[in-house]
């Protein structure tokens, strides 16, 4: 085994977990965040009620109490050790950014004080030129702007030194676009409020001021020893392995689910669960997740805009936390080939200022007549706009994962369980309500059968899945952020309650009652949409032809799905619910292309220095020494049989994998010179990733050729089973 393997295993199997004192959640949750309680008591009680509602309500803070909410900002910030701050956003990159300033500034004749005013508060100006923009902006305008986001409080995030006082914000460009996914987030969550509101107020319901979607992702992560990880440059570059064999055992025993946390993994995350209580994000669950050295971490409901904040949080700090405890946290969806991926199930519903879950069976049968307007909202938004849905699950490490035994299909389809699909199904055709009834079912008089929480076993082939009085939208990658998904979802839900709506209100100004209106209504909803249910096995191979006859879209991979973004069903929903202008779409279609290219071309890059600098001269020095260990046997013995075999077996591997090699190459290259994204992505997929696969398919049966001392890097029984 080469040396630096060895050392490696030696520091990994060494290592220890940390031991410390943990602090009581409840006295220490939201310790480092600037809440409504802290603005409570800091601020004078006729602004903190002005703020307060402005909060509750989403509105934007008034620049004339901006300057005394600044002030006891940074007082507070500064008594918590904080030296610096820092407008926090989230650019197209898919990450977080920020740049920190500090409070201190010069004050003349050699002398400095701490300030912080309003209008820095609400407002900064990075340098923002290089973060994509998808052709909104060139690359000499330097103008981004970013604006405090007063819906998510400010936090403090704490170095080993001093703290950052963190600003929640938008980041948008000089002419007003949005180059980040909080301002299309909040756009949705706002086009799905004023949509739903007119539904309800034709129930009745005047005391509801705004409808929220509820959002709790589920996060799953792999950890792997730092100092073996060092070892594989995929690692590092890429966030998952290029090559590797099979370990003899990877998950096949299923002992990793749900087993005992290992030490060193439960003082991570220990460590992490102490960070989150602290920045006020109700961490509820962690256990040991399907593949070895996989996790999973998820937290409790929280509205949509936060949770999507809270998420990113999350991820930096699992990132950031894991080098402490001397692992490397991986977030890729397919680090490891063979064994089970990482996804990010986000879990999704809806509530109304009064607390009420309008996704919840109620118990009369009006909140039951709601509840049924909501839920063929949700069919419809998922039927029509299934090709928007997928769009919120692309990218170069998802399309390893769907359709795989650990993620949904690509193909969007929604699962209600049968007890709630025969609920429909008379509804549809004018059976009995419920077993031992008769008569047809009157939708706002008739009772529904009881309908239990838990509606039946969970489908877990199934993309969007109703678990109770929620849906689970499956196919979001573990790397990326909720937002895209939350925004789709929030655009097809109000476009669906808006068709809703309208209809409604119709019917009532030609002078029906509400119960005639959706006696006519939601048969005809449930109709036209139960294509879209499917309870059935999404694994099974049968089900992709079902689904074509159907007339679902089945998008198999990231190319094919963001070539229907500029369609005009998908485009025309986010310009109609105001939630991205047509010059926004084309960025953000521009902004996914090429970061699926740039990501297959980095991969192939670092796959072509592997291969160049590693594999190959370790396969030359096996193939060397299994000729010389020909000849002296033909020397010595006579002849060679078994000897010349695994000579000629390496020799054949060593060409095929140089061929293949070099095809790799070729295809990196055709690349490079290509500006169109669009076609640089195609040839991505089309040319780098078979490629890839080929090189893969050699450098894997050469591994289990070439002696292990000649192996410099670790392989995948170190990385899974070492923690």
């Amino acid at each position: 085994m080469s040396s630096a393997r060895v050392q490696a295993l030696i520091a990994a199997t060494r290592n220890a977990p940390l031991t410390g004192s943990a602090p009581q959640p409840d006295a220490a949750f939201g310790c480092d965040v600037f809440g409504l309680e802290v603005m409570r008591k800091r601020l004078p009680r006729t602004l903190y009620k002005e703020l307060a509602g402005i909060l509750q309500k989403g509105e934007r803070l008034d620049p004339s109490i901006a300057d005394v909410v600044a002030n006891a900002m940074k007082d507070w910030a500064m008594e918590l050790g904080a030296t610096h701050y820092t407008h926090w956003f989230q650019p197209m990159t898919g990450l977080t950014a920020e740049k920190h300033d500090a409070f201190l500034s010069p004050a003349g004749e050699g002398r400095a004080i701490s300030e912080f005013s309003g209008k820095t508060l609400i407002c900064g100006e990075p340098d923002a030129s290089s973060f994509p923009s998808g052709g909104i902006r060139s690359t000499f305008e330097a103008r981004g702007y970013t604006a405090w986001d007063p819906s998510v409080p400010a936090f403090i995030l704490r170095g080993p030194y001093s703290a950052t006082l963190h600003i929640p914000s938008f980041f948008y460009s000089y002419s007003g676009e949005a180059l980040d996914r909080k301002i299309p987030l909040i756009r949705s969550i706002d086009a799905l409020s004023r949509q739903a509101l007119r539904v309800l107020r034709l129930f009745g319901n005047t005391a509801a001021t705004r409808v929220t979607p509820m959002v709790g992702p589920e996060q799953d992560y792999l950890l792997v020893d730092r100092e073996l990880a060092a070892l594989r440059p995929d690692l590092l570059l890429a966030g998952r392995t290029l090559l590797g064999a099979p370990s003899p055992k990877g998950q096949e025993m299923e002992d990793h689910y749900f087993g005992a946390v290992p030490g060193r993994v439960m003082s991570f995350m220990q460590d992490v669960e102490n960070a989150l209580i602290a920045l006020g994000i109700p961490a509820k669950t962690r256990h040991n997740e399907v593949a070895p050295g996989q996790f999973e971490l998820a937290p409790v409901y929280e509205e949509a805009n936060i949770a999507c904040d809270h998420n990113m949080l999350t991820m930096n700090l699992l990132r950031h936390i894991a080098p402490r405890h001397g692992f490397l946290c991986l977030l890729h969806e397919k680090p490891f080939a063979g064994v089970n991926g990482s996804g990010k199930h986000n879990n999704w519903s809806l509530c109304d200022s009064e607390g009420r879950n309008l996704l919840n069976p109620g118990e009369t049968p009006r909140d039951n007549a709601q509840f049924l307007v909501f839920l063929a909202a949700v069919l419809r938004a998922v039927h029509r706009h299934a090709a928007a849905l997928r769009l919120g699950a692309v990218g170069a490490g998802n399309d390893h994962r769907l359709g795989a035994n650990e993620a949904p299909p690509a193909v969007i389809s929604v699962y209600l369980g049968e007890q709630l699909a025969e609920v429909l199904d008379g509804i549809v055709n004018g059976t009995p309500a419920a077993p031992g009834k008769s008569g047809r079912m009157e939708i706002g008089v008739s009772p529904l059968p009881p309908l239990p929480v838990d509606l039946s076993d969970r489908n877990r082939t199934s993309p969007f899945a109703f678990t109770g009085n929620k849906f689970e939208f499956r196919a979001v990658g573990s790397s990326s952020s909720i937002a895209p998904a939350n925004i789709a979802i929030n655009a097809a839900m109000a476009d669906a309650l808006s068709d809703i709506a309208d209809e409604l209100e119709a019917m009532l100004a030609g002078g029906r009652d509400l119960n005639a209106a959706l006696q006519e209504l939601l048969p005809r909803l449930f109709r036209e949409h139960m294509p879209v249910v499917f309870n059935g096995n999404g694994y099974g191979e049968a089900w992709p032809k079902e689904a074509e006859k159907r007339g679902l879209p089945n998008y198999r991979d990231t190319v094919e799905a963001l070539e229907h973004y500029g369609d005009p069903e998908v485009k025309g929903l986010f310009v109609r619910q105001g939630i991205l202008s047509e010059r926004e779409v084309e960025a953000r279609r521009a902004i996914l292309f090429e970061n699926y290219a740039r990501t297959v071309q980095i991969e192939g890059r670092t796959l072509a220095d592997m291969l160049r600098c590693r594999v190959l001269p370790a396969g030359a020095r096996a193939q060397s020494e299994a000729a010389a260990l020909v000849e002296t046997t033909e020397r010595v013995a006579g002849e060679s049989g078994a000897e010349r075999a695994a000579f000629q077996t390496l020799r054949r591997r060593m060409t095929a994998l140089r061929d293949a090699t070099d095809e790799l190459e070729r295809a990196l290259a055709a690349t490079r010179q290509i500006d169109d994204a669009v076609v640089a992505a195609r040839l991505a997929r089309d040319r780098i990733i078979p490629a890839m696969n080929a090189c893969r398919a050699e450098a894997d049966a050469l591994e289990r050729l070439v002696e292990d001392e000649r192996w410099s890097l670790p392989k995948y029984h170190e990385l899974l089973w070492v923690h």
